[in-house]
């Protein structure tokens, strides 16, 4: 047998449940040993207490130990469907218990066995019924199901509760003595850490809730360490390499600041902008100290939305070129892309700094065109989107890289990029989706960081209210009279189309009732709203339409001849049409916070004030906070924080994007956890501060916790 049984298939282990099982586990992507003892349960019921049947209450759980007195099969009212109905008796009386659909009750359960029953009781007018119950049959008087704190799973076709139990229960007691634990003893006893297989132990089986939250703790450390470690490591790695120093003269620096400050001048305004912001400025100053030092900038430019991130990254883009460098931006939508490179056009164009831009839809002229340039140095600032990634896509001197929406792009398509640079590039990340900050001292701490909150001026606060589809009539008119004003509104929906079932919401939803929502897609909604708003020009944008469709109806929308834009999130980031005044979000409730706080912030850039109507007649009580936590601020700092608390820190920070191992049991919405996390980061730079030094299992400690979390049981993604 392997020395570590981690790795192992399941496939010839005789797990109950067989090939079924198997398939089942398969698609929730577990395959091993390792996979399996870690898939933990989402939470617990606490079976212990035996109630008496004569005590069974209608509305709760309860677990009851009952002879089997008959079974029986009965047809119902619903074609095909049977249901089977189990007599079940104590010193105290008889209950029945139904299951519907399940024929094979009628073979598992026999007259006279003794078991463990655990359901919900439902009362039927003055006897109680248990429903579907849970079942086991006593063996020398024990139940691996009931009379005591039994874990509940995600399950899935093929994989059924009893099932994955007793095969969790049969690879604990077949391996887990046999786990190598990763954590050294030391490590252990200094932090009162279980061990390893007590842990994976009373992670599935917890003796009592005290042991539980002791075993979810060690695991939880195993996963914040493999996360520190790789912080830590990434930090000193980048630290070592070579950059180029990017030192700006002053007279080169007022004249690029004041360039970017008449570009970005409103048309029509009689007095000049203030320069800069004090957030922007102090954020230029930082950005221009890390150029000019020796090691390669790491720097992520948080911006509330409509801060002026852009104008600061463009300053350092044009402090690179003056160097005789390159710089390369990379967006995530070609809709952004083409913003960018028109602005920073405009604003370079008086400084002679070439922009060129490279994107999916650009012709094979243009392509080749573009990359000459870029290739012999002519072009100072490429702006693309993942047309950046590719081998054809080479650059002279590449000196900086700027990447906006830096969650939306994975750690290895930023390094494919960096990797086109001379020695080590400068990196500037950039997001309007602020990183809350107890999230970000402890898996940000690599990286320096400067926060834009001020809004420059001629920003307009933003006025936001929630609305319910019946006040429509209501909204529509506020629409026409603002479009006779001159002004533009946008309408969001949350998906394109009927036709689209991947885009409707999960469940079980019909067609019916997301009509009944509100949830009509973009064309439909357009059609409802042209009707409401007679007279005025209604265009469309969705992803599924050709960039110069799209590109049309913007283009219109932004030079007054659309007076409504109704689509989808593809308006969400960087679109900036100053006279839009509304925003309108049908069935907000869909949407997450910071989705909501960046539409919100497509309106109001012009000077004349904002709206955004949150539409939603949902009754869910997170929708609602969500809902009113937007109404309630404009900060989107404070909603990031909010965001965390409602959704938790895997959703808001997108882990699969961030190059981070996805945390499983740690949470750093939880104060608790966040301690933990430091004290993980101090050991990780104690471990690696070890290496080379006579402590023989650091290194292979590092090595493996680098490969995932809990080293010597799964075998994880690269962190």
């Amino acid at each position: 047998m392997s020395a570590d049984p981690s790795g192992l298939p399941l496939k010839g282990l005789g797990l109950p449940g067989g090939a079924s099982l198997l398939r089942g586990l398969a698609r929730l992507g577990v395959h091993s040993v390792g996979d399996l003892l870690l898939y933990l349960p989402r939470r617990y019921e606490d079976r212990r207490a035996i109630t008496p049947v004569a005590e069974l209450v209608g509305g709760s759980p309860a677990t009851v130990r009952v002879r089997v007195v008959d079974v029986r099969v009965e047809k119902t009212w619903r074609r095909g469907v049977q249901r089977t109905i189990a007599t079940l008796a104590d010193e105290s009386g008889v209950v029945e218990a139904i299951w519907y659909g399940r024929r094979f009750i009628e073979r598992r359960l026999h007259p006279g066995a003794e078991i463990v029953a655990s359901g919900r009781v439902k009362a039927i007018g003055w006897r109680a019924q248990l429903e579907a119950p849970e079942f086991s049959a006593l063996e020398g008087g024990e139940s691996v199901n009931a009379g005591r704190i039994v874990p509940i799973y995600r399950l899935t076709k093929g994989v059924t509760a009893l099932s994955l139990r007793a095969a969790v229960r049969q690879l604990i007691d077949q391996f887990g003595a046999e786990l190598t634990d990763p954590l050294p003893a030391g490590v252990r006893t200094r932090h009162e850490l279980m061990p390893l297989a007590g842990a994976l132990t009373e992670a599935h089986w917890p003796s009592e809730f005290e042991q539980r939250d002791a075993a979810l703790r060690r695991l939880a450390f195993d996963e914040l360490l493999a996360v520190q470690l790789s912080l830590v490591r990434r930090r000193r790695r980048r630290a070592k390499g070579a950059a180029r120093s990017i030192k700006v003269p002053q007279r080169d620096r007022a004249e690029i600041e004041e360039a970017i400050r008449r570009g970005l001048r409103r048309e029509g305004a009689s007095t000049p902008a203030p320069l800069w912001t004090s957030d922007q400025s102090a954020a230029i100053d930082a950005i221009l100290t890390d150029l000019a030092a020796g090691e390669p900038m790491l720097r992520l430019l948080q911006g509330d939305v409509g801060t002026g991130k852009t104008a600061v990254a463009l300053v350092a883009a044009a402090a690179a070129a003056r160097a005789g460098l390159q710089c390369a931006m990379l967006a995530p939508t070609e809709l952004l892309a083409r913003q960018h490179a028109a602005t920073a056009g405009k604003l370079f164009a008086p400084l002679g700094i070439r922009v060129d831009l490279l994107v999916g839809s650009s012709s094979a002229a243009e392509r080749r065109n573009v990359r000459a340039a870029a290739a012999d140095g002519s072009t100072a600032l490429l702006i693309g989107t993942h047309a950046l990634f590719s081998e054809a896509t080479q650059f002279a001197s590449l000196g900086l890289v700027i990447v906006d929406e830096q969650h939306r792009f994975g750690v290895e398509e930023r390094a494919q990029l960096t990797a086109k640079g001379e020695g080590e590039p400068h990196l500037l990340l950039m997001t309007a989706t602020p990183i809350p900050r107890t999230i970000a001292q402890l898996l940000y701490a690599d990286v320096a960081s400067s926060e834009l909150r001020e809004l420059p001026a001629g920003r307009q606060p933003i006025r936001t209210a929630i609305r319910s589809s019946a006040e429509l009539d209501r909204l529509w008119s506020f629409v026409v009279s603002e479009a006779g004003a001159g002004r533009g509104t946008f309408v969001v929906v949350p998906r394109i189309g009927d036709e689209d079932p991947g885009e409707e919401p999960s469940g079980e939803t019909g067609g019916d009732a997301l009509e009944a929502a509100g949830e009509a897609g973009v064309v439909e909604q357009a059609k409802r709203i042209a009707a409401a708003a007679p007279g005025l020009n209604v265009g469309v944008v969705h992803g599924r339409q050709s960039t110069a469709v799209r590109s049309g109806v913007m283009d219109g929308f932004t030079r007054g001849e659309v007076d409504i834009v109704v689509g989808t999130t593809v308006v969400e980031v960087g679109v900036d049409v100053p006279r839009a005044s509304v925003m309108v979000i049908m069935s907000a409730d869909r949407f997450g916070l910071a989705t909501l706080h960046q539409l919100r912030g497509r309106v109001g850039r012009g000077g004349s004030e904002g709206w955004c109507v949150l539409v939603s007649d949902s009754e869910d009580e997170v929708a609602r906070a969500r809902l009113e936590a937007i109404e309630s601020t404009r900060d989107g700092f404070l909603l990031a924080e909010r965001d965390v608390e409602l959704r938790g820190e895997g959703d808001v920070l997108g882990t699969d994007q961030s190059g981070l191992p996805p945390l499983r049991v740690a949470a750093l919405s939880r104060a608790e956890d966040r301690a933990l996390a430091v004290v993980a980061r101090a050991e990780a730079e104690r471990l690696l501060d070890s290496i080379g030094r006579p402590l023989p299992a650091s290194r292979p400690l590092i090595e493996s916790y680098l490969r995932g979390w809990p080293t010597a049981v799964l075998l994880s993604r690269e962190g």
